[in-house]
């Protein structure tokens, strides 16, 4: 049996996260650690070593569909892992980050702050007893925003660890699939500079 290394217990920053943000909306902030990194690890050192051994979330769905269970444990359908799948999932999954973006410039200009979390791009969750006083603005719409996405991504890799095996969500992440073509990309550039 392999002995835990410190970066095993990634999973409960997952957990903390949002504990803190259910708490206090800023504490969203915190998830563009998850969202900076592995485009680090891909554009610095050219690998994925974020997804493979950093990424606490891909722990947490480990864990919840191994140790506790919650994974039907069936094989993952191939079209997830397919090209057209993982990219066009990546575009639409931007194109919602992109809105975000969108929003939090919006009321940076001027525009009424909205209290709201949207789960799956569809469910408005009123946020009304966060304590906003003091608060720029866009710095919280940029929260309620990127806790939406965070949260919404999370409830797409949790229903993909029940119905499949635990890592699904991996197979066409986000984030994975822009590390991987930035990882192929700078691969490209590396040889033609070599030869």
């Amino acid at each position: 049996m392999r002995k835990k290394k410190w970066n095993d217990y990634l999973w409960i920053f997952t957990i903390i996260y949002f504990s803190l943000s259910i708490f206090n909306i800023l504490f969203a902030w915190l998830g563009m650690i998850c969202f900076i990194t592995p485009l680090l690890f891909a554009l610095i050192p050219g690998n994925k070593g974020y997804c493979n051994n950093y990424c606490g979330r891909s722990q947490l769905l480990t864990l919840l569909g191994t140790k506790f269970k919650l994974s039907r444990n069936k094989p993952t359908p191939k079209f997830l892992y397919s090209k057209w799948f993982r990219y066009g999932f990546l575009i639409f999954f931007m194109t919602m980050f992109m809105l975000m973006l969108f929003n939090t410039y919006q009321v940076f200009k001027g525009k009424p702050l909205q209290e709201v979390v949207t789960l799956l791009w569809t469910f408005k969750l009123p946020w009304n007893w966060a304590d906003l006083s003091g608060v720029t603005p866009w710095v919280a719409q940029f929260s309620f925003g990127f806790f939406s996405v965070m949260a919404t991504s999370t409830i797409i890799g949790l229903a993909a660890m029940a119905l499949y095996k635990p890592r699904t969500w991996c197979s066409f992440c986000p984030m994975g699939s822009m590390t991987q073509a930035i990882c192929k990309i700078k691969a490209g550039t590396e040889k033609k500079q070599d030869e």
